[in-house]
C-alpha cells in the first residue's frame, strides 16, 4: 500500500488525472458489459417468444375468420413455422412449412397437446435435441396449433444485438475519453499558467496572470495573487523602514561619536562634562529602545512557543505596565476600572502587549487614556485622532505605521502575541478617539491551551 502511495504521489498530475479518466472508462465498460452479457439470453429469449406469440396469434385469427389453407399463414412471420394439428379421427395437418415435421418432434408435440386443457397457453418450451422452442394452443375443438422457431435465430439475434451495443459503448467510450481529455487539458493549462506566473515573479520579473474562472483553481490563482501584491507592497514598506531605521539610527550613532571624541580631547560640547555625558547617554537610550523594538519582534515569538501553559494575573501586569509609561506623557491623564482575572500566557509577553498599547495611547491622546480590564476583554482607549477604517486591519502588519508611529512593529508585536494565545485585537472609533479591545477568541482555546 505504502509503494502505490508513493507511486501516485511521483506522478504528475495529467498523468493521474489521465490514469483516473482510463480507469472511470475501463470500469464503466467492464460493468456494462457483464450486465449486458449476463442478461443477454433474457433479453433474446423474450425477444423471440414475442415473435412466436405474435405469428402465432396472427394465424389463430385467419383461422378463426376461416381463411383457407392457403391464406392461413399469411400474416404470419416467415421465420416461425406452424402446424394446425386436427386430433380427430381425420388427424389433419396443415403448416406454413415446405417439409413435413419429423416424426420424433411430432411425438413430442403431440404428447405435449395431450396435456392441455385450456383455450391458449403462454408456455413455451425449448427442446435441446433439436434446439427448437415451441409453443401449442388449443384453438377449437380437437384443433391444436403449434408454432416453433429453431434456436439459431435466437443466437443470430443475440450476436446482431451484442455487435450494435459493443458499438455503441465504443462510441460513448470515445465521445466521454476526448471529453475528459478536452477537460484535463483544459485544467492542467489553468495551472502551468499559475506555474508560469510563480516562476516569473520569482525572478523579479513583471508577470501577469489572468485566469478567467470562478471554481477552486480560479480561487487560487486570485489568492496567489493577492499574496503577491501583499508581498511585493510587505517589502516596500521593510526597504521604506530599513530605510528609516538607518536614518534615526545614525543620528544618535554620530551624536555619541562626536561627542565621545569631543570629551577626549577635553572639549565639552554641551557646556559640562555632565550636561555633554546626558546627551550621550539619551542617544544610548534611544539608540537601545530602537534596537529592541527590532529584536522583541522576532524573540517574542519564541517567547511563546518554549513557554509552558498556564494563566497570568492581568490585573498585576496592567498595574505594572501603567507604573512603567505614565512617567513617558504625565500631562495625560491615566483612567482604570481593574477587575481582578487572569488570561491565557506568560506574563512577559502580556507586559510586552500592554506597555505597547499603552505607548501607543500616550502617543496620540490629547488628555487622557481610559484602561478597563475584565474577565472577558481589555481596552485601552486615547481622546486622539479617529483612524480611518481602510487602515485599521493594516496596523497589525510588521513595517506599518500610523501618522506619529516609530518604527511599525509595535502593534505587529501586540498581535502575534494575543493571536498565539488564542485571543483577537479590534479597533473601535469612538466619537471622541480609538479604543483598542482585546477579547478571547474561541472558549475552546483556553482547554486546548491548558492541555
Amino acid at each position: 500500500m505504502k509503494r502505490i502511495k508513493t507511486f501516485i504521489e511521483n506522478m504528475s498530475l495529467t498523468q493521474q488525472l489521465v490514469s483516473l479518466v482510463l480507469i472511470s472508462i475501463f470500469l464503466f465498460g467492464f460493468f456494462l458489459l457483464s450486465y449486458i452479457f449476463t442478461n443477454i439470453n433474457n433479453i433474446a429469449q423474450n425477444q423471440m417468444f414475442s415473435l412466436i406469440h405474435r405469428s402465432q396469434n396472427a394465424v389463430i385469427e385467419n383461422f378463426y375468420n376461416f381463411y383457407p389453407e392457403e391464406t392461413l399463414f399469411s400474416n404470419s412471420d416467415p421465420t416461425i413455422v406452424h402446424y394446425v394439428i386436427y386430433t380427430d379421427d381425420s388427424q389433419d395437418i396443415m403448416t406454413n412449412s415446405a417439409t413435413q415435421i419429423g416424426i420424433d418432434l411430432f411425438s413430442e408435440f403431440t404428447s405435449k397437446i395431450g396435456t392441455q386443457t385450456t383455450e391458449t397457453s403462454d408456455n413455451i418450451t425449448v427442446l435441446s435435441q433439436p434446439n427448437v422452442a415451441y409453443t401449442t394452443t388449443k384453438i377449437g375443438n380437437d384443433v391444436w396449433i403449434v408454432s416453433f422457431m429453431v434456436t439459431n435465430t435466437m443466437n443470430q439475434f443475440k450476436s446482431a444485438l451484442i455487435n450494435e451495443v459493443v458499438n455503441i459503448i465504443l462510441i460513448m467510450v470515445g465521445l466521454i475519453f476526448l471529453f475528459l481529455m478536452a477537460w484535463v487539458g483544459y485544467l492542467i493549462h489553468s495551472l502551468k499558467q499559475i506555474e508560469l506566473y510563480i516562476n516569473t515573479y520569482k525572478k523579479g520579473e513583471s508577470v501577469e496572470l489572468v485566469i478567467n474562472r470562478h471554481d477552486e483553481i480560479g480561487e487560487l490563482a486570485t489568492a496567489i495573487v493577492t499574496m503577491n501584491k501583499e508581498l511585493k507592497r510587505q517589502e516596500e514598506l521593510k526597504e521604506e523602514m530599513i530605510h528609516n531605521i538607518s536614518h534615526d539610527l545614525k543620528t544618535p550613532i554620530a551624536t555619541i561619536k562626536s561627542y565621545g571624541e569631543s570629551i577626549k580631547d577635553g572639549i565639552y560640547p554641551y557646556d559640562t562634562l555632565e550636561a555633554s555625558v546626558d546627551v550621550i547617554i539619551e542617544h544610548a537610550s534611544r539608540l537601545e529602545k530602537k534596537v529592541h523594538s527590532l529584536l522583541l519582534l522576532n524573540r517574542m515569538e519564541y517567547l511563546i512557543q518554549d513557554a509552558k501553559p498556564g494563566k497570568t494575573d492581568m490585573k498585576s501586569v496592567v498595574e505594572k505596565a501603567i507604573r512603567s509609561v505614565k512617567v513617558l506623557k504625565p500631562e495625560i491623564k491615566l483612567i482604570t476600572e481593574l477587575t481582578s482575572c487572569s488570561y491565557l500566557g506568560q506574563e512577559e509577553p502580556w507586559r510586552v502587549v500592554v506597555e505597547n498599547l499603552l505607548d501607543n495611547a500616550l502617543r496620540y491622546a490629547k488628555t487622557q487614556v481610559e484602561i478597563r480590564l475584565t474577565k472577558d476583554e481589555l481596552s485601552v482607549y486615547n481622546d486622539g485622532i479617529r483612524i480611518p477604517e481602510d487602515r485599521m486591519e493594516q496596523l497589525f502588519k510588521p513595517y506599518e505605521r500610523g501618522s506619529g508611529g516609530q518604527f511599525g512593529l509595535g502593534l505587529s508585536i501586540v498581535h502575534r502575541v494575543i493571536t498565539a494565545y488564542g485571543y483577537k485585537i479590534r479597533i473601535h472609533n469612538e466619537d471622541n478617539g480609538v479604543t483598542f479591545i482585546i477579547s478571547l477568541e474561541n472558549r475552546m482555546k483556553e482547554t486546548e491551551y491548558l492541555n
